[in-house]
């Protein structure tokens, strides 16, 4: 059975390019436009780990991150934050939601991307 992935992404470009990638590569993909979507399919359908861009609309990635924390499955799962912001603070506040990496998206390609899921999946 494959590992499924959620990206939680409000822009769909960026969404849609994320998970055709990750399809691609055969692993099973779901998406959410907004944390609160997010946080409802995560807690519905539970991946194996979880795409999360910070700055949304609704509900914001660090939101959806506290919230998630909390749920007794969710405090476990693996996280991959996603930005297009390199602020150190963001970077410290995200890694103490105990998340698996960081990713800022403008300086990653697709392929690097995927090289990320598979690190946080499959790291001991």
């Amino acid at each position: 059975m494959s590992k499924r992935i959620l990206i939680v992404e409000d822009e769909p470009d960026i969404r849609e390019a994320m998970a055709e990638a990750i399809a691609d590569a055969g692993f099973a993909v779901k998406t959410a436009e907004n944390g609160q979507v997010g946080l409802a399919t995560a807690l519905e359908y539970f991946p194996d780990l979880i795409l999360l861009d910070i700055k949304m609309p609704i509900m914001t990635g660090q939101e959806m991150l506290e919230k998630l924390r909390q749920d007794s499955w969710g405090k476990d799962v693996k996280v991959v934050m996603l930005t297009a912001m390199d602020d150190p603070r963001s970077i410290v506040t995200a890694h103490a939601g105990n998340i698996s990496d960081y990713i800022i998206k403008a300086h990653h390609s697709l392929d690097e991307i995927l090289n990320k899921v598979r690190e946080a999946l499959y790291a001991g």
